[in-house]
Protein backbone atom coordinates (compact mmCIF):
# COMPACT_ATOMS: atom_id res chain seq x y z
CA UNK A 1 0.00 0.00 0.00
CA UNK A 2 1.49 3.36 -0.79
CA UNK A 3 1.02 6.85 1.14
CA UNK A 4 2.13 10.14 0.49
CA UNK A 5 3.35 12.64 2.50
CA UNK A 6 0.99 15.20 1.62
CA UNK A 7 1.53 18.95 2.94
CA UNK A 8 -1.09 20.87 0.49
CA UNK A 9 1.40 22.46 -1.59
CA UNK A 10 1.62 22.30 -5.26
CA UNK A 11 4.16 19.90 -5.28
CA UNK A 12 2.53 16.81 -3.17
CA UNK A 13 -0.75 17.68 -4.75
CA UNK A 14 0.62 17.43 -7.85
CA UNK A 15 1.91 14.12 -7.05
CA UNK A 16 -0.79 12.86 -5.01
CA UNK A 17 -3.12 13.20 -8.48
CA UNK A 18 -0.14 11.47 -10.55
CA UNK A 19 0.46 8.68 -8.42
CA UNK A 20 -2.76 7.88 -6.24
CA UNK A 21 -1.50 6.62 -3.40
CA UNK A 22 -4.47 4.68 -0.92
CA UNK A 23 -3.07 7.23 1.76
CA UNK A 24 -2.29 11.17 2.59
CA UNK A 25 -0.24 12.07 5.44
CA UNK A 26 -0.04 15.06 6.61
CA UNK A 27 1.73 16.51 9.80
CA UNK A 28 1.11 19.41 11.82
CA UNK A 29 4.78 19.68 13.67
CA UNK A 30 4.41 23.27 14.36
CA UNK A 31 4.87 25.48 10.88
CA UNK A 32 3.06 28.68 11.18
CA UNK A 33 0.52 27.48 8.28
CA UNK A 34 -0.31 23.91 9.35
CA UNK A 35 -4.18 25.11 9.91
CA UNK A 36 -4.15 26.07 5.70
CA UNK A 37 -1.98 22.84 5.10
CA UNK A 38 -3.85 20.60 6.58
CA UNK A 39 -7.67 22.19 4.91
CA UNK A 40 -5.94 22.10 1.66
CA UNK A 41 -4.40 18.34 2.28
CA UNK A 42 -7.81 17.39 3.36
CA UNK A 43 -9.55 18.52 0.11
CA UNK A 44 -7.60 17.51 -1.94
CA UNK A 45 -7.32 13.83 -0.62
CA UNK A 46 -10.95 13.81 -0.39
CA UNK A 47 -11.19 14.86 -4.47
CA UNK A 48 -9.01 12.24 -5.51
CA UNK A 49 -10.31 9.62 -2.74
CA UNK A 50 -7.76 8.85 -0.59
CA UNK A 51 -7.94 7.99 3.65
CA UNK A 52 -6.37 11.00 4.98
CA UNK A 53 -4.39 10.97 8.51
CA UNK A 54 -2.97 13.99 10.48
CA UNK A 55 -0.36 13.62 12.66
CA UNK A 56 0.24 16.56 15.18
CA UNK A 57 3.62 17.02 17.09
CA UNK A 58 4.60 19.75 18.14
CA UNK A 59 8.15 20.88 16.77
CA UNK A 60 8.21 24.19 17.53
CA UNK A 61 11.21 23.94 19.84
CA UNK A 62 13.31 22.75 17.81
CA UNK A 63 11.88 24.79 14.38
CA UNK A 64 13.82 27.81 12.84
CA UNK A 65 13.48 30.24 10.14
CA UNK A 66 10.07 31.35 8.18
CA UNK A 67 8.17 28.62 9.03
CA UNK A 68 9.01 28.37 12.54
CA UNK A 69 8.71 32.63 12.37
CA UNK A 70 12.20 32.76 14.19
CA UNK A 71 15.43 33.79 12.66
CA UNK A 72 16.92 30.99 10.45
CA UNK A 73 20.27 29.51 11.80
CA UNK A 74 23.40 30.54 10.48
CA UNK A 75 23.90 26.66 8.75
CA UNK A 76 20.17 27.61 6.84
CA UNK A 77 21.15 27.26 3.08
CA UNK A 78 17.29 28.87 2.95
CA UNK A 79 15.25 31.30 4.79
CA UNK A 80 12.76 28.64 5.42
CA UNK A 81 14.81 26.19 6.39
CA UNK A 82 13.93 23.93 9.93
CA UNK A 83 16.58 21.47 11.04
CA UNK A 84 16.49 17.99 9.32
CA UNK A 85 12.52 18.42 8.83
CA UNK A 86 12.14 16.18 5.87
CA UNK A 87 13.99 13.36 8.16
CA UNK A 88 11.52 14.00 11.01
CA UNK A 89 8.10 13.90 8.53
CA UNK A 90 9.51 10.70 7.00
CA UNK A 91 10.01 9.30 10.25
CA UNK A 92 6.78 10.57 12.01
CA UNK A 93 4.81 9.76 8.20
CA UNK A 94 6.96 6.16 8.57
CA UNK A 95 5.67 5.24 11.65
CA UNK A 96 2.06 5.99 11.29
CA UNK A 97 2.15 4.18 7.99
CA UNK A 98 3.49 1.02 9.85
CA UNK A 99 0.14 0.94 11.69
CA UNK A 100 -1.51 1.06 8.54
CA UNK A 101 -0.14 -1.31 6.25
CA UNK A 102 1.82 1.17 3.96
CA UNK A 103 4.48 -0.34 2.08
CA UNK A 104 5.98 2.52 0.38
CA UNK A 105 5.50 6.36 1.73
CA UNK A 106 6.66 8.98 -1.38
CA UNK A 107 6.99 12.54 -1.04
CA UNK A 108 6.22 15.29 -3.49
CA UNK A 109 10.41 16.37 -2.98
CA UNK A 110 11.39 18.22 -6.95
CA UNK A 111 14.39 19.16 -7.89
CA UNK A 112 14.80 22.86 -6.71
CA UNK A 113 14.54 21.34 -3.26
CA UNK A 114 18.19 20.22 -3.68
CA UNK A 115 19.25 23.62 -2.51
CA UNK A 116 18.93 22.19 0.69
CA UNK A 117 20.28 18.54 1.59
CA UNK A 118 17.40 16.77 3.00
CA UNK A 119 16.06 17.28 -0.87
CA UNK A 120 18.61 16.07 -2.31
CA UNK A 121 18.69 12.45 -4.38
CA UNK A 122 21.24 10.98 -1.53
CA UNK A 123 19.29 11.72 1.01
CA UNK A 124 16.37 10.14 -0.15
CA UNK A 125 18.05 7.21 -1.04
CA UNK A 126 19.97 6.82 3.07
CA UNK A 127 16.05 6.94 3.78
CA UNK A 128 14.82 4.47 2.23
CA UNK A 129 18.14 2.30 3.58
CA UNK A 130 16.96 3.27 7.18
CA UNK A 131 13.24 2.54 6.96
CA UNK A 132 13.82 -0.55 5.04
CA UNK A 133 15.77 -2.27 7.19
CA UNK A 134 13.27 -1.82 9.98
CA UNK A 135 10.24 -3.71 10.97
CA UNK A 136 7.65 -3.28 8.04
CA UNK A 137 10.67 -3.04 5.63
CA UNK A 138 8.97 0.81 4.73
CA UNK A 139 10.52 2.16 1.18
CA UNK A 140 10.99 5.90 0.56
CA UNK A 141 10.64 6.90 -2.78
CA UNK A 142 10.07 11.13 -4.12
CA UNK A 143 8.90 10.44 -7.63
CA UNK A 144 9.70 13.68 -8.79
CA UNK A 145 13.12 14.36 -7.56
CA UNK A 146 14.37 14.97 -11.17
CA UNK A 147 11.37 17.64 -12.20
CA UNK A 148 10.93 21.18 -11.93
CA UNK A 149 7.58 21.78 -9.83
CA UNK A 150 6.00 23.23 -13.74
CA UNK A 151 6.89 19.77 -14.92
CA UNK A 152 5.57 17.74 -12.34
CA UNK A 153 2.17 19.68 -12.45
CA UNK A 154 2.16 19.44 -16.59
CA UNK A 155 3.26 15.69 -16.15
CA UNK A 156 0.71 14.57 -13.55
CA UNK A 157 -1.73 16.25 -15.42
CA UNK A 158 -3.75 17.65 -12.12
CA UNK A 159 -6.66 19.31 -12.66
CA UNK A 160 -6.41 23.58 -12.21
CA UNK A 161 -9.60 23.36 -9.82
CA UNK A 162 -7.59 20.69 -7.32
CA UNK A 163 -4.25 22.62 -7.53
CA UNK A 164 -6.22 25.52 -6.64
CA UNK A 165 -6.34 24.43 -3.20
CA UNK A 166 -2.57 24.34 -2.95
CA UNK A 167 -0.98 26.66 0.07
CA UNK A 168 2.33 27.26 -0.46
CA UNK A 169 3.64 30.53 2.25
CA UNK A 170 6.11 29.03 4.99
CA UNK A 171 4.60 32.40 6.94
CA UNK A 172 0.76 31.82 7.86
CA UNK A 173 -2.01 30.50 6.69
CA UNK A 174 -3.23 33.73 5.02
CA UNK A 175 -0.45 34.20 1.63
CA UNK A 176 2.08 36.33 2.81
CA UNK A 177 3.21 37.13 -1.32
CA UNK A 178 6.27 37.47 -0.24
CA UNK A 179 8.38 34.68 1.03
CA UNK A 180 10.24 31.85 -1.25
CA UNK A 181 6.69 29.65 -1.61
CA UNK A 182 4.75 32.40 -2.53
CA UNK A 183 6.53 33.13 -5.00
CA UNK A 184 7.25 29.85 -6.48
CA UNK A 185 3.68 29.62 -6.39
CA UNK A 186 3.31 32.47 -8.40
CA UNK A 187 5.82 31.58 -11.10
CA UNK A 188 4.63 28.47 -11.44
CA UNK A 189 0.84 28.70 -11.91
CA UNK A 190 1.78 31.67 -13.78
CA UNK A 191 4.40 29.94 -16.19
CA UNK A 192 1.47 26.77 -16.67
CA UNK A 193 -1.36 29.02 -16.98
CA UNK A 194 -0.60 32.39 -18.34
CA UNK A 195 -1.39 33.73 -14.84
CA UNK A 196 -0.71 33.58 -11.08
CA UNK A 197 -3.54 32.66 -8.86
Amino acid sequence: MKALLLSGGIDSIAVAFWQHPEIAITIDYGQRAAEAEITAASQVAKEIGMQHEIIAIDCRAIGSGDMAGNDALDVAPVPEWWPFRNQLLVTFAAARGIVLGVTELMTGSVSSDGSHADGRPEFYDAMDRVTAVQEGGIRISAPALTMTTAELVRHSGVPREILAWAHSCHTGNLACGQCRGCVKHYQVTKEIYGVAY
